[in-house]
């Protein structure tokens, strides 16, 4: 084994997509920010129908009986209505997209989990600005950032317990889900910036708009 697989061979699956996502995350980060989602409450529910469209994804991985086994609390997971709620109370319409998580499967479908849990687990602070900048609750408007019943830490605990189980150790299988947190996290990545194009990209598209309005 080289130097690489040495590192890798043995290393917890939870260790192991911390360390190897982190650029990703970083670019979620940097995303969310070029985004201010809490700018108002327009801003906010386009970051909420980004949200909606990925716990979708995510949630149709729920159906997979797989995914049920290595998961056990798995139905007290995602926010698909949560989010759906949220567009109500914002009176934002439903977006609609096709199923970027079709024909995704074990192990992969436990990288697109992770990325989901870990926005639960991080999404304290955005919760924090939504109730604060926009006067939004976890019955309104917010329930989408909201902690589960349990708390963030004890559900990341044992989400976390479950990546680590031993049927999941080989190098081999670890490698399918931490490609699953990839595609994930483009997936996430591409939603918002759909949903919060870049100023150039807004000038382009106004300046098209116009374009076509003088015709």
């Amino acid at each position: 084994m080289n130097a690489q697989t040495d590192l890798v061979s043995g290393s917890r699956l939870s260790q192991r997509l911390k360390t190897e996502t982190v650029q990703q995350h970083e670019r979620m980060h940097e995303l969310m920010a070029q985004g201010n989602p809490f700018a108002d409450l327009g801003s906010y529910a386009r970051f909420v129908a980004a949200q909606y469209l990925f716990q979708r994804d995510v949630e149709y991985l729920f159906h997979d009986a797989a995914v049920k086994k290595a998961v056990p609390d798995l139905e007290a997971r995602g926010r698909e209505e949560a989010s759906l709620a949220d567009l109500a109370d914002l009176g934002a319409a439903v977006p609609q997209s096709a199923l970027a998580s079709e024909g995704v499967g074990m192990p992969e479908a436990l990288g697109w989990l992770y990325v989901s849990e870990g926005s639960t687990l991080g999404a304290a602070f955005l919760f924090k600005e939504a109730r604060e900048r926009l006067g939004l609750s976890e019955t309104f408007g917010a329930r989408n950032l909201a902690a589960y019943p349990q708390g963030r830490a004890m559900a990341w605990r044992a989400f976390v317990a479950s990546l680590d189980a031993p049927v999941l150790s080989d190098t081999a299988t670890q490698d399918r889900v931490i490609a699953g947190a990839n595609a994930a996290y483009d997936r996430f990545g591409s939603l918002l910036e759909q949903h919060f194009p870049s100023p150039a990209e807004s000038r382009v598209a106004g300046l098209s708009e116009a374009h076509e309005a003088a015709l």
